[in-house]
């Protein structure tokens, strides 16, 4: 009889698809009040939709628009908020209100914000909007973001070029 509740295409561990596959910390504990805050389970959560410029407030984006940059993705975030020195766990989380489920759309960054004293680890970030207007303003600083900034207009005249030279088959009937 047990073997009825096995779905054809599934061998193997029945659990969750995203299960064991990546080593590192160890999976998270249930929240409790108990936990100090230098507990993961303690730190805040940051997606990328909260600083996404191309997102309405609908979609998840918690900034004004100025404040925000285009497609920010979690590695530029984990960047910026290691070079603040907080404790940053970046994690393979997908935003529920994100639409799509590609695998760049997906990651999730947990920072430390506070000791377990409950002073805040920096004074100056102490809390999660004030990191995200850090993130608004430092991402587009990144290097990786500056030498992108000039690529796509020379990709876009080049292409153009190459397009008038190449012959095609015409219209096919």
């Amino acid at each position: 009889m047990a073997a009825a509740h096995v779905h054809p295409g599934h061998p193997g561990h029945p659990g969750h698809p995203g299960g064991s596959r990546m080593p590192g910390p160890p999976p998270l504990t249930p929240w409790s009040p108990d936990k100090k805050h230098s507990d993961r389970e303690r730190w805040v959560c940051i997606y990328p939709a909260y600083i996404n410029k191309k997102k309405s407030r609908q979609e998840g984006r918690r900034l004004p628009k100025p404040a925000c940059v285009d497609d920010p993705s979690p590695q530029e975030i984990r960047d910026v908020l290691q070079a603040l020195n907080m404790n940053v766990l970046v994690e393979l989380k997908q935003y529920p209100r994100e639409r799509s489920r590609e695998l760049q759309c997906r990651g999730r960054i947990r920072v430390q914000l506070r000791n377990d004293d409950g002073t805040p680890l920096n004074a100056e970030y102490a809390t999660r909007d004030s990191i995200l207007l850090h993130l608004g303003k430092m991402i587009p600083m990144l290097k990786s973001r500056q030498t992108k900034a000039p690529e796509p207009a020379q990709a876009s005249s080049s292409s153009t070029a190459g397009h008038a030279q190449k012959k095609g088959k015409g219209k096919r009937r």
